[in-house]
């Protein structure tokens, strides 16, 4: 089934500057996607649209069966709490909360009571059942994130976006965070839609979409990172 679904989606600036030209694409549920491309090429932009935090100019956006194009803010806000999850690169964890209750507070911001099974579960599958009462600063940066995904799935969301989000890491801790969001993805079929500029990151994905000037201009099936890096320097970036 279908998770995300853009049709002919355009997102124009004044002076006539078209950040995404007409982009139309599908995600299938359980699949993790990898989208890349090189400064101001429309991959945040697209990110922002389908993740319900900007609207589009023009065009379709529907996440799992929803359309979010004509929607206000108010009503976007809920479809974020309710079916989409983020992970930034920034961990954006609250220093004077427990790990615990910055996991749980997206949750109860909406008036929800936490799954705590499934709070547990996902606690244990990233190691950090033993962190739990501790502060932000107290962990690791890899740790951070870890429970920055957790926050995000916590509430079962259909997909998850992920921009950057292993910008502020180490090496190790960025290939533990690339294979717990693969894990996530062919464990527990969740959807996975990753902006990144790093090759290595975005060949761990199942399909990756490489953007330039607003457009989608290849679709790659499980592409190595030197492939990838040698498309991002066709394009300019290196």
């Amino acid at each position: 089934m279908t998770a995300i679904a853009l049709a002919n989606v355009t997102k124009a600036y004044p002076g006539g500057v078209r950040a995404l030209d007409d982009v139309s694409l599908t995600v299938e549920r359980g699949t993790f996607l990898a989208v890349m491309g090189p400064s101001g090429s429309g991959k945040s932009t697209l990110m922002h649209c389908a993740a319900g935090l900007d609207s589009p100019t023009s065009g379709s956006i529907r996440i799992d069966g929803r359309e979010i194009a004509g929607l206000n803010e108010t009503r976007r806000t809920e479809l974020r709490r309710e079916r989409i999850g983020f992970v930034f690169q920034a961990y954006n964890l609250i220093p004077s909360l427990s790990i615990e209750d910055n996991i749980t507070l997206p949750l109860r911001l909406a008036g929800r009571t936490p799954d705590h099974d499934w709070v547990r579960m996902l606690v244990e599958r990233v190691g950090l059942a033993d962190r739990l009462a501790h502060q932000p600063a107290e962990l690791s940066g890899g740790q951070q994130q870890r429970a920055a995904v957790v926050r995000a799935l916590a509430a079962r969301p259909a997909v998850v976006f992920a921009d950057e989000p292993t910008g502020a890491l180490d090496l190790r801790s960025a290939h533990e965070v690339l294979d717990l969001l693969r894990d996530l993805v062919n464990e527990l079929h969740q959807t996975v839609v990753m902006v990144t500029h790093d090759p290595a990151a975005a060949a761990r994905a199942h399909r990756v979409l490489v953007m330039a000037d607003g457009r989608v201009v290849e679709a790659l099936d499980k592409p190595t990172a030197p492939e990838l890096a040698r498309r991002l320097v066709a394009l300019g970036e290196g």
